[in-house]
């Protein structure tokens, strides 16, 4: 029977899971594999526990949320991908020296699609003395309103993720201000499933998580214009230049993890941003929440 992987959303970011889609890594492994996308991202977790699909890709974000819902909940994140925030920030000027705390008196404009991207800029913001509460926001409308508020001049800044990063370097002449996987390890995207399903089908996740340790091999060699290549069937109406201009850029931000297990330093700093942010309290332990036995098996057995 073939494990039902699902996406939670599209995203470039996401790159090493669409390579290994795209270079059959899992059959290569011996396991089926049934690929599937999640009607909207806030019923990806839902998905995993009602049984419609077998292992999500997305946030340990959702893993947490899931289990402030339902504390019984039994989700476990089994192998990392990314593992730095791959969200930025583009303004209109160029802000040379910019640091997290010049956003006090600009207006900004942050991501609305989900939640993580502001929840780690506000404890960026904490952290640099300034009260998230006080920066103007504008924090209802999707990225693509967002870049339009932005070229129109009623926005000083957007957070967004990339192609929208390329575009409007590449066709309008924006700046970045800040990366915020500059921040250091974030866990951003895993692997996770309910810890039931990491028993009765121990082995074929094992196989999983082998395939994609050996994927992200070959994206750590690869150039951002092989990464782009590979993917190009999951984005296909963005331009080839902008492609790979947004997979040269998150490959030199390290975004994406060498080997699948994930740090527990990278899951702390996102807890925390949750935490701070109100998302969830008082958060999931990185002991319930983790399990990094088939990564750290995935990684010995492939001579990593």
């Amino acid at each position: 029977m073939a494990i039902v992987l699902q996406e939670s959303l599209r995203g470039l970011f996401y790159a090493p899971f669409y390579v290994a889609l795209a270079h059959d890594a899992y059959a290569k492994e011996g396991v089926e594999v049934r690929f599937v996308s999640a009607p909207e991202p806030g019923r990806a977790g839902i998905a995993i526990m009602s049984g419609e699909a077998d292992v999500n890709w997305g946030g340990p974000m959702r893993v947490m949320q899931t289990y402030h819902n339902d504390p019984a909940c039994d989700l476990v994140s089994f192998a990392e991908v990314v593992t730095r925030d791959p969200f930025l920030l583009v303004g209109r000027e160029a802000r040379p020296g910019f640091s997290v705390g010049d956003l006090e008196g600009a207006r900004l404009a942050s991501v609305s699609e989900v939640p993580t991207p502001w929840m780690c800029l506000q404890e960026d913001l904490r952290r640099a003395g300034v009260a998230p509460e006080t920066i103007s926001r504008v924090p209802d409308r999707t990225m693509a309103e967002n870049c339009a508020a932005l070229l129109a001049g009623t926005v000083d800044a957007v957070q967004v993720f990339e192609p929208f990063v390329s575009t409007l370097l590449a066709n309008h002449g924006c700046h970045i201000w800040y990366a915020q996987a500059s921040r250091g390890p974030t866990s951003y995207t895993t692997f996770y499933a309910r810890r039931g399903t990491l028993t009765a089908r121990r082995d074929e996740l094992t196989r999983m998580t082998r395939a994609i340790y050996k994927t992200q091999r070959w994206t750590t060699d690869a150039s951002g214009a092989a990464i782009a290549e590979a993917v190009r069937p999951f984005f296909p109406d963005v331009p080839p230049s902008i492609l790979e201009a947004a997979c040269a850029r998150y490959k030199s931000l390290g975004i994406w993890g060498r080997d699948p297990i994930l740090p527990r330093a990278g899951y702390d700093r996102l807890l925390e941003s949750l935490v701070s942010g109100g998302f969830v309290h008082p958060g999931t332990p990185f002991s319930v929440a983790v399990d990094n036995s088939l990564a750290e098996e995935a990684v010995s057995g492939s001579g990593g």
